[in-house]
């Protein structure tokens, strides 16, 4: 029995132990010095002499021009963020380089990383439809309109309404069973824009171990440029950092929603910078505001609107906003019942309603009001007509139609130069909230009212048949500048599956008391399993003598080796699957996001299928070292830590398969259970004899248990007692083929990486699920 492997483990664990002790304490005091530090600087500024108490001073009289009083403080404005002020234009030239502001370092970096000064992109979309397969009713129906680039554009309407549906189908997401949409003018499939637009989700999709610049950083790396250097990413994601004013917590963990380390509104500024980081052209969110108090919801929407002054085009779906919320809003989209009620400039939307017969409560948030008549509560507002969806609906496709002729005139007159039809010169003021009586109809409004300014060419797209609607020079330039933009983004996928690796390894550290903890349960399982053969003392095995002595042979024992084979699958199962469950499991929400975003798929797999092996190697040394100790079977050391590893390789894959299909809190109970099928199943009893004649010998080959036990069958049978035992009637007996102890490793290899391909295959497949 050699000792040198428990020995060997048993220096690493103290040198280790003792490190994390060291660096423990070490921080402690460092800690303990910063607050006697700072305590010790307060009280000296509370001791020190102050002029005031100086009884040598003496008091001099003031009159009463001495001093000058502030005049009462008024029209307080909240402080900008960093997207706000003024900026110089790109590519200006200062005098003293140190006076650029952050805005002016972020807007160089974006042109530098789209290649063109017009950040934003364009939406059009004409007579947009969505309807699933197997429903009768379409979701979306008769959309018409466009989105241009710099503006801050507010989606609302009901639950049910269609505007998560116009959201998903206007960025890709999810693809339209009718009509047509163009980006920037040109008509294409919008899936191929993903790389330069950005999605915010209403839930903070982040990792929780990683600090606010580490999140950030991690997405740079991925979505910029590959021509880019590690430099230029980290300087372009410190900037945008200063921009969010995260700089002061951008080394703070971002925490859970549970345990939030930073507070609700930074954590929507760290999603909002993971998809900034990347430079996109247009940002979706959904409903950026929602969960946050009134100070944090206004600074977002303040962000926001400042990123559209920069010519970024937003979108944001937004429920039930304050008033300062919704004023801040450059134009609006209302659906109901998958149609629009109306689209245009949110400064004429009352007025618009108000010539429809609705009254507005005096000093109430217009928002509330308008959001109650497009859910059809309507009634609540208009004492007499229809107040139902349907009349709001056909009134402003009533609108749409009549001015589409005033559109195509429009057009044809317009010079050929301009790239972007001009907004009518007319003033915009917003109506005083005030009560008003009309019984205008629905049908009768059509042709007098403020709205017509917002259906100009800015917001509607030309019909198919006007000269408008071909794809003029300077949209086929931009269209050419995006394609490059476009397939220059991206690291390699090399580099790609670096940065996930890393990412991943620095998560379990971040996490090491979980790692820390199936350590030493891989080494109490070992200890418990050898501690069950320890009465063996090595001798698992008998069977018949070989002639001429087979007549002295006694009882023969098979069952003793592929026992021990039952019992270290089993506990390797339990020690292995909740982990195993956990490296996918807690991140299908962040894979989805990151691969809507452009990520390679591929790339992130096989970066966390990586990160998990020096995982399973360190809790396979100590989980066969306890075990080999005690139960000193006839199995090489070497043979039993590739075995056992092998196993563990096929656990975690396993695992994984079970992550992609349970629930996150049904998933570990569920892996437990499938690893202890594929453990029982390995051939023991009824063994692979019998099962063969059940012709289900397939099934249990196709498990790893049944791999293990003949693997453990093989080297502690086969290679020991062979000088003594007929081991070939043993074989014949269990049905564990002898001498091919690498075959059983190769294939155990073979059905670890079958699971995780079928894990992928899975991942994806949700993914998609989740997408439509």
């Amino acid at each position: 029995m050699s000792f040198l492997p428990p020995a060997i483990i048993l220096i690493l664990d103290t040198i280790v132990i003792l490190t994390m002790v060291f660096f423990s304490v070490r921080r402690y005091f460092k800690n303990r010095q910063k607050k006697t530090t700072s305590k010790g600087n307060r009280l000296h500024r509370l001791n020190r002499p102050s002029s005031f108490f100086d009884k040598t001073r003496k008091y001099h009289t003031l009159g009463d021009d001495d001093v000058v009083l502030e005049p009462r403080i008024t029209n307080v404005v909240r402080a900008e963020t960093g997207f706000g002020g003024n900026f110089s234009p790109i590519g200006a030239q200062t005098d003293d380089d140190a006076l650029i502001s952050d805005l002016d370092l972020f807007i160089q970096s974006m042109s530098k990383c789209i290649g063109t000064e017009k950040f934003g992109l364009s939406f059009e979309f004409n007579h947009l439809k969505f309807q699933p397969k197997k429903v009768t009713k379409p979701i979306l129906s008769e959309v018409t309109g466009k989105i241009d680039r710099g503006s801050l554009w507010g989606v609302m309407g009901a639950s049910g309404a269609g505007k998560s549906t116009f959201v998903n189908v206007l960025m890709g997401k999810t693809a339209h069973t009718g009509g047509t949409t163009k980006i920037n003018g040109v008509p294409g499939d919008i899936k191929k824009y993903k790389k330069i637009i950005g999605y915010v989700p209403q839930d903070d999709i982040v990792l929780p171990e990683l600090t606010v610049r580490e999140n950030i950083l991690h997405s740079a790396r991925i979505r910029l440029p590959s021509s880019w250097t590690d430099s230029q990413i980290q300087r372009h994601v410190d900037i945008l950092i200063s921009c969010l004013q995260l700089a002061h917590v951008k080394d703070s963990l971002v925490g859970s929603a549970a345990t939030p380390v930073i507070s609700g509104g930074q954590r929507k500024r760290v999603s909002i910078g993971i998809e900034l980081a990347a430079a996109p052209m247009a940002l979706f969110l959904d409903e950026p505001t929602s969960g946050l108090d009134a100070t944090s919801a206004s600074s977002i929407m303040m962000t926001l609107k400042e990123l559209s002054r920069l010519n970024i085009t937003v979108i944001t779906i937004i429920h039930q906003p304050r008033a300062e919320i919704f004023e801040s809003l450059d134009s609006l989209i209302l659906f109901g019942k998958g149609r629009v009620i109306y689209q245009g400039l949110e400064q004429d939307v009352q007025p618009y309603f108000e010539n429809l017969g609705f009254h507005f409560p005096y000093s109430s948030n217009p928002a509330d009001t308008i959001m109650d008549i497009i859910a059809g509560q309507g009634h609540l507002y208009k004492t007499s007509g229809d107040t139902r969806i349907w009349p709001l609906i056909h009134n402003w496709k009533q609108i749409q139609d009549a001015q589409t002729p005033r559109i195509e005139t429009n057009s044809n007159s317009s010079s050929s130069s301009s790239s972007t039809p001009s907004l009518p010169n007319t003033t915009a003021t917003r109506t005083p909230r005030h009560n008003h009586n009309h019984s205008t109809s629905l049908t009768s409004t059509h042709t007098h009212h403020p709205s017509l300014r917002s259906l100009s060419p800015f917001h509607r797209s030309p019909s198919p048949s006007s000269p408008s609607a071909t794809i003029s020079p300077i949209a086929q330039a931009e269209a050419l500048s995006l394609r490059r933009s476009i397939r220059s983004r991206g690291a390699s996928f090399p580099l790609q599956t670096y940065h996930c690796l890393c990412r991943s390894l620095l998560q379990q550290y971040r996490l090491r008391s979980s790692l820390g903890f199936e350590i030493s349960l891989s080494a109490l399982g070992g200890f418990l399993i050898g501690l069950a053969q320890f009465k063996s003392e090595g001798v698992n095995f008998r069977g018949n003598y070989l002639p001429p002595y087979t007549i002295l042979s006694s009882s023969i024992d098979y069952a003793s080796v592929p026992q021990m084979a039952l019992l270290v699958g089993i506990a390797v199962g339990l020690i292995a699957s909740s982990p195993g469950v956990k490296i996918f499991g807690e991140e299908k929400l962040v894979y989805a996001r990151e691969a809507a975003s452009g990520h390679n798929r591929f790339a992130y797999y096989v970066g966390k299928v990586l990160s998990t092996i020096p995982r399973m190697v360190v809790a396979n040394l100590h989980f066969t070292a306890a075990f080999m100790l005690l139960a000193t079977p006839r199995i090489a050391w070497s043979h039993a830590l590739l075995a056992n590893l092998l196993y563990f390789w096929c656990v975690y894959g396993l695992a994984a398969c079970v992550s992609m299909l349970a629930r996150r809190e049904d998933g570990p109970l569920l892996a437990v259970m499938a690893s202890l099928v594929v453990g029982v199943l390995n051939g023991m009893s009824p063994n692979l004899t019998v099962v063969q004649g059940w012709r289900l010998g397939w099934l249990w080959r196709a498990l790893p248990g049944t791999w293990l036990a003949e693997g453990y069958f093989g080297e502690n049978v086969g290679a020991v007692w062979g000088a003594l035992y007929d081991v070939a009637d043993a074989s014949r007996g269990t049905g564990y083929a002898l001498g091919r102890f690498p075959v059983d490793c190769a294939v155990l290899a073979g059905i670890g990486c079958v699971y995780r391909v079928v894990a992928f295959a899975l991942m994806r497949g949700v993914s998609q699920r989740g997408k439509g």
